[in-house]
């Protein structure tokens, strides 16, 4: 197959994570007989200080004409002083909306090597974590009317959180099938019992679930969802929830697989083009210092390779290695233990290659 990737490294450790899974997919086109061609994308910080936006509508038409779109990450303080409409984070916004990608899928797995890692007692973590939340992504209020208003001698600020059924509906399909695909079970996550939008948000769910006989379906309110996240993780397959609800409780559940280097997502939206990332952030502290965990990126690269190219072998490949490289007891900073041996980025990188 020939592919072109548009690539945006990003601020921060994006260069150097973002290399690394480039690499990985380098030799998995060579094993495999593909071609993989990269374009180099603008935005973030980076795209603010050449272009003086976030992205540049040329590098988002360049996105949408890829096959597919890798990215590091992006952001940091050096742009904290921008106006909020041209924060790094905007044109993460932007790209979402731009390639309509409306459902974010990210990983809760935790891999057995880094069992100790997790801060959940033994007791919890060896009923095992093997979850993942669908994310509702361009709606709700990340989306909605924004405003700050002066009134009576003090400021008053609104943000609209708005659904419309049919942007409910076609998130909930993916937690169905995706659901389908896993263990048949679907949690939804809403605010029933105070939004509006949450007993819509229940309506058109329990609607679809008529069409899903075959999926073990229920309701959670979402503090509930965040108390048993830490409870009782193993009792969850799918998770289906809206924007807000869905950034929460994917970054709580980040936390409990013992590093948040090693999670990948995807964002996908109709077609098979997608967004591929960590779900880490730019890491400003460490960067340019080859300290960072770039296992997220190039599982992420294995995402693209399963669900936007639909090469399943390729995708297993890359994750048996990064499973060789931790059974080898190599370890990233951040996800370092006694008995293991400490590795850089790079390091990392020439490991997970020589497992290929």
């Amino acid at each position: 197959m020939n592919k072109n990737i548009a690539v945006i490294r990003g601020d921060g450790i994006g260069p150097e994570i973002v290399g690394q899974a480039l690499r990985v997919l380098d030799k998995i086109a060579e094993t495999f007989g593909h071609t993989f061609t990269y374009t180099d994308i603008d935005m973030g910080g980076n795209a603010i200080d050449k272009w003086g936006e976030p992205l540049p509508a040329a590098m988002l038409e360049k996105c949408l004409a890829s096959d597919s779109v890798l990215l590091g990450a992006v952001g940091g303080p050096k742009w904290d002083s921008q106006p909020a409409a041209n924060r790094p984070e905007k044109g993460l916004l932007a790209l979402r909306g731009g390639m309509g990608l409306y459902s974010n899928n990210r990983p809760a797995k935790l891999w057995p090597q880094l069992a100790a890692a997790s801060p959940l007692k033994p007791s919890i973590v060896e009923n095992g974590i093997d979850f993942l939340v669908v994310r509702e992504l361009i709606g709700g209020v990340y989306f909605g009317d924004h405003s700050t208003v002066e009134a009576d001698g003090e400021k008053k600020a609104t943000d609209i959180m708005a659904y419309a059924e049919h942007e409910i509906e076609r998130i909930g399909r993916i937690g169905f099938e995706t659901a389908r695909k896993r263990r048949h079970k679907l949690t939804s996550v809403d605010k029933a019992n105070v939004l509006d939008t949450s007993r819509l948000w229940r309506a058109v769910m329990h609607r679809l679930a008529e069409e899903y006989p075959d999926v073990e379906y229920s309701d959670m309110l979402v503090d509930n969802a965040a108390m048993q996240i830490v409870k009782d993780p193993s009792q969850f397959d799918v998770i289906v929830t809206e924007n807000l609800f869905g950034d929460i409780l994917s970054d709580e559940a980040s936390m409990i697989t013992g590093s948040i280097g090693m999670i990948p997502s995807s964002s996908l939206g109709e077609g098979s083009r997608g967004l591929y990332e960590p779900i880490h952030g730019s890491a400003p502290d460490i960067a340019g210092q080859n300290k960072a965990n770039p296992i997220g990126t190039i599982l992420s690269a294995a995402m693209m390779c399963r669900y936007s190219f639909d090469m399943p072998a390729e995708a297993d490949a890359i994750e048996q290695a990064v499973h060789k490289a931790l059974d080898a007891g190599l370890r990233t900073g951040d996800m370092m233990a006694d008995g293991c041996r400490l590795v850089s980025c790079t390091e990392m990188g020439d490991a997970i290659l020589s497992y290929l």
